[in-house]
């Protein structure tokens, strides 16, 4: 079956940085509905769309095709007193501006006695690496993913 459309394609991935050192690899295949439902890298969909099952690809990806460039704005100075006691450096939490939609995740990257410093920025923001991946299955979705836009069951989101 070819990678169309409303199909579901399950993947094995690597991405490595530019020295060739892994950032991130898949023990288990991964699953997204194909067709511009947000749920991969939109140039890695667009690569894989006619493909079909033990397909390989290959892709050098920019910031801006993957995890966006990084912004200064979203690391933040914050009080001490505006955090639990047992926060930690690595720890992350949901944040946004007052009067905003917009939500990061934001990871706590220094701890003094007066300031916490956090970073809304994704870990990978701002780099290039290598995206490869297999493709392990190609199968019609079903009605219920369609209608919730994204995949169930295995390799996919449960409800």
């Amino acid at each position: 079956m070819r990678i169309v459309k409303n199909t579901v394609v399950s993947l094995h991935y690597k991405m490595t940085d530019q020295e060739g050192n892994l950032m991130e690899e898949t023990d288990e295949p991964i699953s997204y509905l194909h067709g511009g439902y947000d749920g991969i890298f939109p140039v890695v969909e667009e690569a894989l769309h006619e493909k079909e099952t033990g397909a390989t690809l290959s892709l050098q990806m920019e910031p801006d095709d993957a995890f966006g460039e990084y912004d200064e704005e979203l690391m933040r100075v914050e009080p001490r007193s505006a955090f639990p006691e047992e926060i930690t450096v690595g720890m992350q939490f949901e944040g946004g501006e007052e009067d905003s939609d917009d939500f990061y995740i934001y990871t706590v990257r220094e701890i003094t006695d007066d300031v916490v410093v956090v970073d809304g920025n994704h870990p990978y923001a701002g780099m290039a690496f290598q995206f490869e991946c297999t493709v392990t299955e190609v199968r019609p979705a079903t009605e219920e993913e369609l209608s919730h836009g994204h995949v169930h069951g295995p390799h996919g989101h449960e409800h």
